[in-house]
């Protein structure tokens, strides 16, 4: 029987290379997205083979929703070897503005519950059979603070650290937890960025490499490499240098700007 994977935010960018990539190794895939049209055409597009792929509809920062997927994906497929939860948003937001509060809310509720919500539905079932693969996808963002990513740096802080306490409850169970921390990805959600993006990756150049950390057994790798030095370099900084780094760079957008 072929390995099977579960992938969320399958309709675009990270996501779609990850699915495409893994259909190459053979995987059949469990695809899941709020755009499910979107999973569907490409599909089509890719001519994959029909009895390989399930699309299912689900928002990840609803909690029923997402574990409905995942729940209908067990009954229907079986225990994926491999999950990813790759489904996130990123907005930029100020905190003196009442609405970004929201911005917060519903970034943490996509980026975090929402990835924790994914995860559980398989959680005992890997457990069960003493095997699989939970991935998480964090980002180098979630290493530093950056002005005007609040919300979404405190978020991928937070994915990296949960991953890791994770990984820790399931250390002797014999399921894996990776955790994937991207840095600039040739995405729709980067190509609104105001500012520039060193080594900025394609994504199915990500794919491959993400494909390959999976396979390897990781627990935690930045992709590209390159990024991951450059993080570690700005987390040495002192505080006023770091801040002296980074004054006047370009903000992301919020949700109220074009």
């Amino acid at each position: 029987m072929a390995a099977l994977i579960f992938i969320t935010g399958a309709s675009s960018g990270i996501g779609q290379a990850l699915a495409w990539r893994y259909y190459q190794a053979g995987y059949t895939l469990a695809l899941v997205a709020r755009r499910t049209e979107e999973i569907q055409a490409w599909a089509q597009s890719q001519a994959l083979d029909a009895a390989r792929y399930r699309v299912y509809r689900a928002d990840v920062s609803d909690i029923d929703s997402i574990v409905g997927a995942g729940q209908a994906c067990l009954a229907e497929l079986g225990v994926p070897d491999v999950v990813i939860a790759n489904a996130g948003i990123s907005v930029g937001m100020d905190t003196g503005v009442r609405g970004d509060l929201d911005v917060m809310v519903r970034t943490f509720s996509t980026n975090n519950v929402g990835l924790a919500a994914t995860f559980h539905p398989f959680v005992r079932a890997m457990e069960q059979r003493g095997s699989g693969a939970l991935v998480g996808i964090g980002s180098v963002a979630g290493i530093r603070g950056l002005p005007g990513h609040g919300a979404y740096c405190a978020s991928k802080a937070a994915v990296i650290n949960y991953c890791e306490s994770l990984r820790g409850e399931l250390r002797s169970s014999g399921v894996k937890v990776v955790t994937l921390c991207p840095g600039y990805i040739d995405t729709p959600l980067t190509r609104q960025n105001r500012y520039g993006m060193p080594f900025l990756m394609q994504p199915e150049a990500f794919a491959d490499r993400a494909f390959d950390a999976v396979a390897q057994g990781a627990t935690y790798r930045v992709i590209p490499w390159q990024m991951g030095l450059v993080a570690k370099a700005l987390r040495m900084l002192p505080n006023a240098l770091f801040d002296k780094v980074l004054a006047g760079r370009p903000r992301k957008r919020r949700q109220d700007e074009a």
